[in-house]
């Protein structure tokens, strides 16, 4: 069976070979992750370093995006990206600043704090880069990919004291989401799975929900343990890291794409708010990158807006805060 099964998986990926171009060529980044004229652009704070005393001599740099409609005497929403760097770029695959700019202007989503925040490194290895990203050099594998309750310690008790002591965030775990790609994803899901008082929203992309530190027993640890309260839109591709082996057999606890089914499938079974998309993509961003503003329209779906403009049927319009504000037109204007 397990041959055969590798056997398809070569198959699968002898197709996927044969296109054109690379699978992943087939998405762009749509007018979502676009400067447009007239949309007021938050500002990117930092990078400043975070050190920690739950992983001791490490250090890691993060960024803060801030929007423009943020107002310091009102709690904005927050969201957390892991591998933060590869997020707070305006020129890599998912220009974070960019998407918030534009669904919180068009209140598709709350006026949320962006934090970006890199794995941690010693004194002896590198800062996390586009250049190495997930090649050893960090400390990401022990952070990202254990099941443990250490790094949501880091978020909880190192991170978010820093954050909240400069910005009002709201204390409502609902208004809090966290995001990863990869190694980040199966991070971002193990911290809310331990903190969901704190965060109660999760973006995985191409999760890592696989045997690199343990993860493949998400999907029957979900289904052994009490619903948790947590919303979680899961994206991969099934040119996925497939479980092949080097000698050609194949191991399904290495299977990405498998392990993100299960997750799906053990999450659904325990009736939590679960979303996902299966694309032609392999362990790439670009997917990821191209849907994020789909993905967090539906995240932020249900936020309330208090001060929605109204037409004269009474019919809630979902305008823009500054339209909604805006004097009328004069009479024949």
């Amino acid at each position: 069976m397990k041959m055969a099964m590798a056997c398809a998986l070569a198959m699968l990926l002898g197709v996927a070979s044969g296109f054109a171009a690379p699978p992943d060529d087939v998405y762009h980044l749509g007018p979502d992750s676009e400067p447009h004229e007239g949309v007021p652009q938050g500002k990117v704070v930092g990078p400043a370093a975070l050190p920690s005393t739950v992983y001791p001599n490490t250090t890691r740099d993060y960024w803060v995006y801030v929007p423009a409609q943020y107002d310091p005497s009102k709690p904005a929403c927050l969201m957390v990206f892991f591998d933060g760097h590869a997020y707070v770029g305006l020129k890599g695959s998912y220009r974070i600043p960019y998407v918030f700019d534009n669904l919180i202007h068009r209140r598709e989503m709350p006026v949320t704090i962006g934090v970006f925040i890199n794995p941690g490194h010693t004194s002896e290895q590198k800062e996390a880069s586009d250049s190495n990203w997930g090649d050893g050099t960090t400390n990401r594998r022990v952070e990202y990919n254990a099941l443990d309750d250490k790094y949501s310690k880091l978020i909880v008790d190192e991170l978010l004291p820093v954050i909240t002591k400069q910005y009002n965030i709201s204390p409502d775990p609902e208004n809090r989401a966290i995001s990863g790609a990869s190694s980040g994803a199966i991070c971002a899901f193990t911290v809310a799975w331990h903190r969901p008082d704190q965060f109660r929203k999760v973006v995985s992309t191409i999760g890592s929900f696989t045997n690199i530190m343990g993860g493949h027993v998400y999907p029957d640890l979900i289904r052994k343990s009490e619903p948790k309260p947590i919303r979680i839109f899961l994206q991969d591709g099934v040119n996925d890291n497939r479980g092949l082996r080097r000698d050609g057999s194949y191991d399904p606890t290495r299977d990405w794409h498998a392990q993100n089914i299960k997750m799906v499938q053990a999450l659904t079974e325990k009736k939590y708010d679960v979303n996902f998309t299966w694309g032609i993509g392999t362990h790439s961003n670009k997917q990821g990158g191209a849907i994020m503003p789909e993905m967090l329209r539906w995240l932020w779906r249900d936020y309330p807006r208090t001060d929605d403009a109204k037409d004269d049927s009474n019919r809630t319009l979902l305008v823009p805060a500054a339209a909604a504000k805006a004097p009328a037109p004069a009479p024949g204007g």
